[in-house]
């Protein structure tokens, strides 16, 4: 079973620019669900929640070949989640909770073939050491409309900005969609195998990854 009918049901740009870089063919199929944490819920409890809630939804208008791959991402600052801030003044506070600071991003893979009942999930953590911006530099960023539409008010990769200071993990997880992970997964439900994958990713991140193949070797890290 190698022949590949993806549909990514996401609507954010960041994921279907990843998921391009592996040359896999795909539609975007986006899906709504309600986003808000339950109350005292964890942060990977909640991505794992999204994720799963967005594949089953998109479910309902899937086609008999295909395979849905849906994806959720946040922000967690100690029991704090923090998703896409909703105006600026909240994108600011974020960004000076954060500066200088420990935090760990989360996210959630699906993928789930309703034809056969199958999913298949993968939570991926990374560590982040956010850098000691100025104010100066938060109203900057802010004015550039990129904090809006992210969950911690910040893109890994805006390189004008360049929020982090060091990452232990992996980075196109933090943009929202690990690649590796997901090979992991289509690999263990017998899609094949897709060897240049991980260095497709780190070509196009500028980026030279050092966990891909204990992730690619079933290893719990990242």
């Amino acid at each position: 079973m190698t022949d590949l009918s993806l549909v990514l049901a996401s609507n954010s740009p960041r994921r279907s620019q990843i998921l391009g870089w592996t040359g896999i063919p795909f539609i975007v199929r986006p899906t709504q669900i309600d986003e808000t944490p339950l109350p005292e819920e964890e942060a990977a409890v909640y991505v794992m929640r999204m994720a799963e809630t967005k594949a089953r939804k998109a479910s309902g208008s899937a086609g008999f070949k295909e395979l849905l791959v849906t994806a959720d991402t946040t922000v967690a600052d100690g029991k704090e989640i923090l998703g896409k801030p909703q105006s600026n003044d909240e994108a600011r506070d974020m960004l000076v909770k954060l500066r200088g600071r420990v935090h760990f991003v989360h996210t959630t893979i699906v993928v789930y073939s309703p034809a056969f009942g199958r999913m298949e999930k993968e939570l991926c953590t990374t560590r982040v050491r956010m850098r000691r911006y100025s104010d100066e530099e938060i109203e900057k960023y802010i004015l550039s409309g990129d904090p809006l539409d992210k969950a911690g008010a910040y893109g890994i990769q805006n390189s004008e900005f360049h929020p982090v200071d060091q990452m232990k993990g992996c980075f196109a997880s933090v943009m929202g969609l690990p690649l590796c992970h997901l090979e992991r997964v289509l690999r263990r439900m017998g899609y094949g195998e897709r060897g240049n994958v991980p260095y497709l990713c780190q070509d196009q991140l500028a980026y030279n990854c050092p966990i891909f193949h204990r992730v690619l070797n079933g290893e719990d890290v990242g």
